[in-house]
């Protein structure tokens, strides 16, 4: 049972009050002595002149009344508890000022003492006496001040602004009694009525005390003031928003009365527009979707509001647009598979030629699909990575076609809004989901292919950065729970079978390249080009141009001369675009009444498509002479073949670079001279010739910006050509990085650059030792035995076989 229990309700009204106030008047009030016994109070405060019921259950509690009663005095000190679910208090857990109180009623009952005190005056705890049975202490009585003459008009207008507030208080709380308005009235003194105010506002604990140990009466008005003006506005606030919440209740059940009457009106006169059965049929379907249960949560909650909405409103259109979005969504349709792994083998080696790395790959995920039954297979999250052109995209479409799968590509170049992936909130006017659910609930089924293209070109604004959102789409251990802004429900990505393409990998966040597989496509030799013409790229324009196959045939030197003198590329794009243009011409000569068979040989081609664009070799076209050297680049669009050019002049000792090259090669160039320049006496270079001239290094093509490591070697070959007077060896081409000791390191790209080198006529090439592993694994073995590889670890190893 709790100590104390003060509820200033319990008094009936101010009548009740009044006569025991008059009683309490004519009664004089027993001195206060030194020392008091103190009861313990719970969650409540007692000021001077204040009439309050009190309750006392705890049995020390009840010994204090008694030996206060008993005796001369019926004095005792109330104090508040400082925590209110103190058992035992002891003076620690009391407040350190109080009120004396006169017993004034008391009586006892079978569970309880119930007695009413009278407030007399406010007391401060000095020192303890005793903790047991009771607590007992030295106090110090702090008397009521007179108001100061020069403090009457202030303390007059404090008065007023304080009836003022507490009329409106008791006006707009709903549990303070109507007869608490005369409560103003009826008192005249300031400190009486501040502390009824005081005493009957539902103030916190800690304000009442605060007001109760505030002795001087201007500050403890001012303090009641602005705690019960804070009060009044919490008032007002909360019954502003009542009457709003009410209003839009009243709104909303006036709409709805008036929308089931219309409904019967429709009925009777035979005008029923079907709404009901049309939210019957959307029920069905939320109940066929088989949502779980989040999603089915989600879905219930807007459709029961959806059902409240008029049709007429813009809500409404928000709302079921969300709910049909939700149930259209395959939540558990699951395509099959198909694991006859010589059909997936045929498809895909009817779809593309070559590729072996990447079929072999999608062979071994349908081979761990046959063997495991026991649980889900981690779909592969892969990034088919090359130029453009050799097939990234339509290999995607195979694989789908291969596996009996639905397919889904969107394009990822150029976005830039993180919503594009995460879907908008349903917030926004016109939100839709993000186009990975979008593709989801086109393919209508949960496990399709779903290509990413172009995730190397993706943007970022201030609408967010779409490579981070993809971070959870293409992580194999959060994609199972990915939400979606506008479904906001858990949506399981972990079936469906993600490739991404990409030109470039430097462009992609590590974080998202990390969570990728990348597999990477080289360009294709003329060989491979040669029968991707015969398999796919002639049949196929044959088809689109109106024509039947026995109508155009097409003679392999003609394929082969077009491949060499009218397209120079990594991949098969232009040189489709060839084939067209030779096609459209032949069916210009049917349309114009030929009959007979057409025959496509080398004539037919250059009169097709004009003169041969490149009718030599790159390097047999340029002259190599001393200071010439021929490298080998990278480019998103594949390899390429770089020419370094050197000259010296007379001047003072400098070096000049130009060509567009960026920090990295211009570095490449000063560490070559400085090799050069440090090996001079041992290459059998004039030292003088340092000291007296001026070199120049140019990389031709000075529009296109160039940089990277790759081309050290071939500057300092170049350089050693100049100064020694002797061209390189014809036909030899070069790559790899050049420490300042003269130390070859490893680069990347080298099938690309070995196909680049074999395009344009190079028959020898000269590569770091350690990507020897890089040219016997990926450079095609046609190549390798049409070319002669050397592999060096130093400067002087390269040096020797250019110049041999």
């Amino acid at each position: 049972m709790s100590d104390i229990d003060l509820t200033i309700e319990e008094t009936e009204s101010l009548e009740e009050i009044q006569p025991l106030l008059e009683a309490a008047a004519d009664d004089d009030d027993p001195p206060i002595p030194d020392e008091l016994n103190l009861l313990p109070l719970r969650d409540s405060v007692i000021y001077p002149m204040l009439i309050a019921p009190l309750s006392v259950g705890r049995e020390s509690s009840v010994k204090l009344i008694d030996d206060s009663v008993s005796g001369t005095n019926r004095v005792v000190g109330v104090v508040a508890q400082k925590e209110a679910v103190t058992e035992n208090p002891t003076l620690d857990d009391i407040y350190g000022y109080g009120c004396a109180v006169v017993i004034r009623t008391l009586m006892k009952a079978p569970d309880a003492v119930r007695l009413i005190v009278q407030g007399t005056s406010r007391f401060k705890i000095l020192e303890p006496i005793q903790e047991h049975p009771y607590l007992r202490a030295k106090i110090e009585v702090i008397p009521e001040e007179p108001v100061k003459p020069e403090e009457e008009e202030e303390i007059e207008a404090l008065k007023r602004s304080i009836s003022a507030l507490f009329t409106q208080a008791v006006q707009l709380a709903p549990h303070l009694p109507e007869e608490l308005r005369s409560l103003t009235t009826s008192v005249h003194e300031p400190n009486v009525l501040a502390d009824l105010v005081a005493a009957h506002m539902p103030f916190s604990l800690q304000q009442k005390q605060e007001i109760l140990e505030t002795s001087d009466l201007k500050s403890r008005m001012k303090l009641i003031l602005s705690t019960l003006g804070r009060e009044v506005r919490v008032l007002e606030l909360t019954s502003k928003v009542q009457n709003e919440v009410s209003a839009e209740l009243s709104k909303s059940q006036r709409d709805y009365y008036l929308r089931e009457q219309l409904k019967a009106i429709q009925r009777e006169l035979g005008e029923d527009d079907g709404s009901s059965e049309d939210f019957e049929e959307l029920r069905i379907k939320i109940d066929e979707a088989g949502l779980p249960e989040e999603a089915m949560k989600a879905v219930t909650r807007e459709f029961e509001r959806l059902q409240r909405i008029s049709p007429g409103s813009p809500e409404y259109t928000v709302a079921r647009t969300y709910v049909e979005t939700m149930v259209a969504l395959p939540w558990n349709n699951l395509s099959e598979d198909n694991l006859e792994l010589d059909h997936v083998r045929e498809i895909l080696d009817e779809d593309h030629h070559g590729l072996d790395k990447i079929k072999q790959r999608i062979i071994e995920f349908l081979a761990v699909r046959k063997v495991k039954t026991d649980g889900p297979v981690r779909q592969p999250i892969l990034c088919f990575y090359g130029p453009p052109g050799v097939g990234k995209t339509s290999l995607g479409k195979s694989i789908a076609r291969s596996i009996d799968r639905k397919f889904i590509r969107i394009s990822l170049g150029g976005m830039r809004d993180e919503a594009e992936i995460r879907g908008h909130r349903r917030t926004y006017i016109g939100s839709l989901p993000g186009q990975i659910i979008q593709g989801i609930r086109r393919a209508e089924t949960r496990n399709p292919v779903f290509v990413l293209d172009e995730i190397d070109k993706l943007g970022a604004d201030f609408r967010g950065d779409p490579a981070s959102a993809l971070l959870e789409v293409l992580d194999p251990e959060q994609n199972g729970t990915f939400r979606d802004h506008y479904i906001d429900a858990p949506f399981d990505l972990s079936s469906v079978f993600f490739i991404t393409t990409a030109n470039r990998l430097d462009t992609i966040p590590a974080p998202l390249r990390d969570r990728m597989e990348i597999i990477e496509l080289g360009g294709y030799t003329e060989h491979e080009k040669l029968e991707i013409a015969v398999r796919h790229l002639v049949p196929k324009q044959i088809v689109e141009h109106g024509l039947r196959p026995t109508q155009v045939e097409f003679k392999n030197d003609a394929l082969m001369h077009l491949i060499r003198h009218y397209t120079r590329e990594a991949g098969v794009r232009n040189l489709n675009r060839e084939i067209a243009g030779v096609i459209r011409k032949a069916t210009l000569q049917f349309a114009e009444g030929r009959k007979r068979k057409l025959t496509v040989t080398k004539r037919f081609v250059q009169t097709a498509l004009g003169s041969p664009r490149f009718l030599h070799d790159v390097v047999t076209e340029r002259k190599l002479v001393p200071g010439i050297a021929v490298g080998l680049a990278w480019t998103p669009v594949g390899g390429d073949v770089l020419f370094i050019e050197t000259v010296k002049m007379p001047g003072k000792r400098g070096l000049i670079v130009t060509g567009q090259l960026g920090d990295v090669m211009k570095e490449s160039v000063t560490a070559a001279m400085s090799w050069v320049r440090s090996n001079a006496e041992s290459l059998k270079i004039d030292p003088s010739v340092f000291d007296n001239s001026e070199f120049h290094v140019h990389v031709p093509a000075g529009s296109v910006p160039k940089d990277g490591p790759s081309a050290g070697i071939t500057m300092m070959v170049a350089l050693v050509s100049l100064l020694t007077g002797r061209p390189m060896a014809d036909r030899t081409a070069m790559t790899g990085e050049m420490t300042l000791t003269g130390q070859v390191l490893p680069i990347g790209g080298v099938k690309e650059k070995v196909l680049a080198a074999y395009r344009s006529g190079v028959m020898t090439v000269i590569l770091p030792e350690e990507n020897r592993k890089d040219f016997m694994e990926d450079v095609p073995e046609e190549i390798r035995e049409e070319m002669t590889a050397h592999f060096v670890k130093n400067a002087r190893q390269a040096l020797k076989h250019v110049f041999s």
